[in-house]
């Protein structure tokens, strides 16, 4: 009786479908991917949250699945696996995902839109607001909250600071959770790592050793110890995390002044606007080479503009990320004001370094969001 309920509790309704069939006239074909995908994809590339949430098994003759978590990653392995690969195009979808929650269901329905190969960046993000926004109207909110912030920003504040490859990728993975963040600004600057003492001498060991060699040993011995997966994470991911580890304790301090700047970036907010100018205004006072992201900053906010929305309703934060490994850019988050603890009911960003991690053999653009049919389907007054 429960599970029917449950059928059809999640089957999409008519107003669900008819928010995808105007994303279809829009020009975004729709797509189905399969419930059932290789779980390898979302254990290297998904954030934390969504690791440690998923459906996992493994098949009889080997190899590891899920059931899909969200569906950015499988949009984007169909269209890769399509003739469109490389070329421009868009995708819509409605269906369900799956993960472990303690606040509602563990099957729930999104919707949402993925564009892919559009050079026009700044106006594929617009757009992607623009439909965003058209969802919560379509359900009876006509004036979400809009937080939006911009990885790409963070990212060049770190590529200009004289620091080892291994602390960059680090800071800039860690920029969607907070919490790392501040410990790694904290080992920075007293020069120390967190390595378990047993573990130093190997660290130290592989730390001036060939990459690929180094890489290859440890998913070796963790092959060889029958280890498969650890707290949701691949063999190549755990080798990777202790490599980023003997790199991470080569060495590297960080000026205290140096943290004192990210620090000072990272309390930026406001209007898109204002923050612009603060951040113009830093890159200036400081010399960082900030302003081939800032100009694409500004011609995005320019283009939200011509699309009708009023920018000043937008609160803009340079500490703003959605915790999803794979983001590279622009990321935004539309929210009902009087339920912000029910989450996000619009959510996405630009992620163009997805595709080539997934084996497309050179870089596409690419950018997206979700809708979380649940959500505004329980907004009040909604019918």
């Amino acid at each position: 009786m429960s599970s029917a309920i449950n059928e059809t509790k999640n089957k999409p309704d008519a107003r669900a479908e008819a928010l995808v069939a105007s994303y279809e006239r829009a020009g975004y074909g729709r797509i189905a991917p399969a419930i059932l995908q290789p779980a390898e994809p979302f254990l290297d590339l998904s954030g934390e949250d969504i690791r440690k949430r998923m459906y996992l098994t493994t098949a009889p003759g080997g190899g590891d699945f899920c059931l899909r978590p969200d569906l950015t990653i499988p949009v984007s392995r169909d269209y890769l696996a399509s003739r469109s690969a490389g070329k421009a195009a868009g995708f819509c979808y409605l269906g369900p995902v799956f993960r472990h929650r303690t606040d509602g269901p563990a099957e729930f329905l999104q919707a949402g839109i993925e564009s892919f190969g559009r050079p026009d960046k700044a106006a594929a993000d617009a757009e992607m607001l623009a439909l965003g926004l058209e969802a919560t109207a379509h359900y009876g909110l006509g004036a979400p909250e809009i937080q939006l912030g911009d990885v790409a920003l963070f990212a060049a504040l770190i590529a200009a600071l004289d620091l080892a490859p291994a602390w960059k990728r680090r800071l800039i993975k860690d920029f969607n959770r907070k919490a790392n963040l501040a410990q790694d600004l904290n080992r920075l600057v007293l020069g120390t790592t967190n390595g378990q003492p047993e573990y130093q001498g190997v660290l130290a060991a592989l730390a001036g050793s060939d990459p690929k060699g180094a890489h290859a040993l440890v998913t070796d011995l963790l092959s060889i110890a029958g280890i498969n997966a650890v707290g949701g994470r691949s063999v190549g991911e755990i080798a990777d995390r202790f490599l980023e580890q003997a790199a991470l304790g080569a060495g590297s301090k960080l000026p205290r002044e140096q943290r004192a700047l990210i620090e000072k970036f990272l309390a930026i907010s406001g209007e898109p606007d204002e923050a612009a100018a603060e951040l113009r205004a830093l890159a200036s006072d400081t010399g960082m080479a900030l302003n081939p992201a800032l100009d694409l900053f500004e011609s995005r906010t320019g283009f939200l503009a011509a699309r009708g929305i009023d920018v000043r309703r937008i609160h803009f934060s340079t500490s703003f990320g959605r915790g999803f490994d794979y983001y590279t850019g622009f990321v935004f988050e539309l929210t009902d004001a009087k339920a912000r603890d029910a989450g996000p009911l619009v959510a996405g960003g630009r992620y163009d370094g997805l595709l080539t991690r997934l084996g497309a053999p050179a870089p596409i653009p690419a950018v997206g969001f979700s809708v979380w049919i649940e959500r505004l389907s329980a907004m009040g007054g909604a019918s």
